[in-house]
């Protein structure tokens, strides 16, 4: 039987309403990503927001308006997030080569660590992208990628170990498609190839085989 005066007593309930607005907000942002992930836009619902966050419905739509609102709030949250990552990458103080395969990796492995940021694309491009076109944070929110890759393409053509006709922007969309496809659609691919590619093992090989292929076709 446990002590009494060392047993675990359950937390309090948190009382809604009870913290500061922007930890209110917060809670609320992070409930409605993981609400949109699992259910997309159209199944979404501000109750299970709100008591995710614990705090009362009405909070949502003070904090955000709509439920259209607040979806795309949440674009722009994730969004936000892989640019922030993106910048600390840093590629420009690395060899060319170097430079490259962290991409790569970075790419790979930002997306299996973040299911929520694929399942909130899958959901967008079934609206056709419109919360994203309507969003000027977001069409702002250039990646500063497209730079740094630019500029170590251009730094390892100089030095013979890339061709120089690669374009940024199309290598990004490359790299990001080839890594995006393997989590978007892993489910299906398991079931077509009758064999588990959600597994530690399926997704560190696949993650090699996608920072080779990629290295590789960047060889002149």
């Amino acid at each position: 039987m446990p002590n009494r005066a060392t047993a675990r007593r359950p937390a309090p309930r948190r009382e809604p309403g009870k913290r500061d607005p922007e930890s209110t907000r917060r809670a609320l942002l992070e409930a409605a990503i993981g609400e949109f992930a699992e259910k997309g836009l159209a199944g979404a619902r501000v109750d299970e927001i709100a008591a995710r966050a614990e705090v009362n419905k009405q909070l949502v739509y003070h904090h955000f308006g709509t439920k259209e609102d607040l979806y795309t709030v949440a674009l722009e949250e994730v969004y936000a997030a892989i640019r922030q990552e993106e910048q600390a990458l840093h590629l420009d103080d690395l060899p060319p080569w170097e430079a490259m395969e962290r991409l790569v990796g970075f790419s790979f492995d930002y997306l299996s660590a973040h299911p929520e940021f694929v399942a909130l694309l899958n959901d967008e491009n079934g609206h056709g992208g419109r919360h994203v076109r309507a969003s000027a944070r977001l069409r702002q929110m250039h990646s500063p990628l497209i730079g740094m890759v630019e500029e170590t393409l251009n730094r390892g053509a100089r030095e013979g170990l890339f061709r120089a006709e690669l374009d940024a922007v199309d290598l990004y969309i490359t790299i990001a498609g080839i890594s995006y496809f393997f989590f978007s659609n892993n489910r299906t691919l398991s079931a077509i190839f009758g064999k588990r590619l959600d597994t530690r093992p399926a997704v560190s090989r696949h993650r090699s085989h996608v920072i080779g292929f990629v290295l590789a076709a960047l060889r002149p």
